[in-house]
């Protein structure tokens, strides 16, 4: 049987007997468990094909779905030439769970909003029709966006994604921008992705690295180790002497999708890299929030974490 043939009939699997796809079961298990998402699941774990990180032509490269974060994370290649790819998927969860997590898996779990993992909740995530967490406890809800869901996205690698324009390859259609994975935040309501779910996401694609290229990712959490980030940053770098000649950012855990910072890349692009002008740049996310009663502490967070990255990029401690 072809590999075609193989990934067209798991994704027929899904449309005869619903539930979902299943990669390395670190996020379906714990829903399963919970009550959350009964299932069934189809497996891909025998799509051997889509592991491991291939050159591409003209210097990219393509990262198979199924790569495991600890993977991608210890690879030569990635952490020489894509060191936010590396960097991103060595910081994300715990080592049990980098270890059986995976690429697509990252991309597409589902928020960790105590209310849609509670069974005996009804939220718009689940089909209802409205989110018990706006007026409830959201303290680690979103600062920007105005969308009637509050959860954060949880992937940290979509965040890392976003600073290289990585593309999405999706069994059977077009490559798409890993940004169009998820749209406008106001869109997921009701899942937190676009992807219907019987299509299986099989590879992203990266461009070719800069010459140069420095990064840098921080996660701030509210204990030592194992905690989903309050705000999450990346930030990818190009120096010529003091002179910032190219600029990626990136942030999560504030908004219902992970936001490319546009604003922050020009602000720093052209500039030295003075401590002024990387605080002005870092400062300039505050336009974006638009706090929850709970959540006004994540604007000054969300600023500080960018500049963090910043700072950690420009200097030596910004290298892999």
């Amino acid at each position: 049987m072809s590999t075609e043939t193989a990934l067209t009939d798991l994704s027929a699997a899904v449309l005869s007997r619903g539930g979902e796809l299943r990669a390395g079961g670190t996020d379906t298990t714990a829903r399963q468990r919970s009550g959350v998402s009964p299932g069934p699941f189809t497996d891909l774990g025998g799509a051997g094909h889509l592991r491991g990180c291939t050159a591409l032509p003209g210097g990219g490269l393509r990262i198979g779905a199924l790569t495991t974060l600890a993977e991608l994370a210890a690879d030569p290649h990635v952490r020489a030439g894509w060191p936010a790819v590396a960097l991103s998927a060595g910081t994300a969860a715990t080592p049990q769970i980098r270890s059986a997590g995976t690429v697509g898996g990252n991309l597409l779990q589902r928020n960790r909003c105590w209310y849609y993992r509670n069974p005996h909740f009804s939220c718009l995530q689940k089909g209802g029709t409205g989110c018990p967490a706006r007026q409830g406890d959201h303290h680690f809800g979103v600062v920007s966006g105005d969308g009637p869901c509050v959860a954060p996205h949880p992937s940290t690698l979509a965040m890392a994604l976003l600073t290289y324009d990585a593309e999405a390859q999706v069994h059977g259609e077009s490559p798409r921008g890993v940004a169009d994975l998820y749209g406008d935040g106001d869109r997921l309501s009701h899942g937190d992705h676009l992807l219907p779910p019987d299509r299986i996401l099989t590879a992203v694609h990266l461009p070719a690295p800069l010459p140069g290229e420095r990064a840098a990712c921080h996660r701030a959490i509210s204990r030592a180790h194992a905690e989903w980030p309050l705000v999450e940053a990346t930030a990818r770098l190009v120096l010529e002497g003091s002179t910032i000649t190219h600029a990626a950012v990136a942030a999560g855990g504030v908004a219902r999708v992970p936001l490319r910072l546009t604003e922050v890349e020009a602000a720093l692009t052209g500039r030295e890299a003075t401590p002024d002008v990387l605080a002005a740049a870092a400062a300039t996310v505050l336009a974006r929030c638009r706090p929850l009663p709970q959540t006004g502490y994540k604007a000054k967070l969300f600023r500080d974490t960018v500049l963090e990255v910043l700072e950690r990029a420009v200097g030596p401690a910004g290298a892999v």
